[in-house]
């Protein structure tokens, strides 16, 4: 079983174990539940007056498995007030004892909110320019420079010797039938009833010696002499040869990342530009 498959799983099991052991969350007053602030984001708890809201557990939900997050809300809201309210008052439990003003821990989160600030600061650059049009005009741009890769439709007869292979093309240049052949003749367990039909693939997909050949044909045309892979020897027929171009929906997230990358790169040269920036050696001196 996957471990992410796992994960969900256990997750899931204990959610449901929390659920059952819990007791029934008590009726709070009308005012309480109803309560809503400007945004309209109701309360739905309050732990020693600290308010848990609606927003508060639809957090919550989003940090489960997928399918719980895609659950309607109501269905899991009870185990989920549960949790939050467990959170809550490990929070306020920590507050008392000041932890929030450690050293260490302020640090930490102060680099986390940094962190927070620099991806958020970035997605506001990036998302301007990572429009449909732009992704269009640049995939456009990539076809126009990057010439449409080959395929070819081929058949192949695969035998153990290379007198066999000689044999049977000596039989096609009599007039032979190919896929009658290689029913008759391939090791291929696939190409006894196909024919020896390999359908459309490009040069990079084929062993190298094999791909050289059929890459090599013109349509309709049988090699004139078998060929040696670790698999046997094929005597080679191609059928069809086409140009194909990759299709936007192909290298989308290709250029979405490219475009990201070149607005990242080009935002922080920008900032480096117009800050002053001093370095220093390892033990704080100043650098030349």
């Amino acid at each position: 079983m996957p471990k992410s498959t796992r994960a969900a799983l256990l997750a899931g099991a204990a959610l449901l174990a929390v659920a059952a052991s819990a007791p029934a969350p008590a009726q709070q007053p009308a005012t309480q539940i109803q309560a809503l602030d400007a945004s309209g984001d109701p309360v739905i708890a309050i732990v020693d007056g600290a308010a848990i809201r609606r927003s508060d557990i639809q957090a919550a939900q989003r940090g489960l498995p997928a399918q719980f997050q895609q659950m309607p809300l109501e269905m899991i809201l009870p185990m989920l007030v549960d949790q939050v309210i467990n959170q809550k008052l490990l929070s306020l439990a920590g507050r008392r004892e000041k932890i929030q003003d450690e050293p260490d821990l302020r640090a930490r989160v102060a680099s986390y909110e940094d962190r927070l600030v620099q991806n958020t600061y970035l997605s506001r650059k990036v998302a301007p320019a990572v429009t449909d049009a732009a992704v269009e005009a640049r995939y456009r741009k990539i076809v126009a420079e990057v010439p449409a890769e080959s395929e070819v439709s081929a058949r192949h007869i695969l035998v153990a010797s290379e007198q066999k292979a000689k044999e049977i093309i000596a039989a096609l240049a009599r007039g032979g039938d190919f896929a009658k052949l290689a029913a008759e003749n391939t090791l291929d367990p696939s190409g006894k009833d196909s024919g020896g039909d390999l359908g459309f693939f490009r040069k990079g997909e084929m062993v190298p010696e094999f791909s050289e050949m059929a890459f090599s044909l013109k349509e309709g045309q049988t090699a004139d002499r078998p060929v040696k892979t670790q698999f046997g020897w094929h005597v080679i027929r191609v059928d069809k040869v086409r140009s194909v171009a990759q299709s936007l929906d192909d290298l989308r997230e290709e250029i979405t990342s490219q475009i990201q990358q070149e607005v990242v790169a080009a935002e922080i040269e920008k900032l480096r530009a117009a800050a002053k920036i001093e370095r220093f050696n390892a033990d704080g001196t100043p650098a030349r």
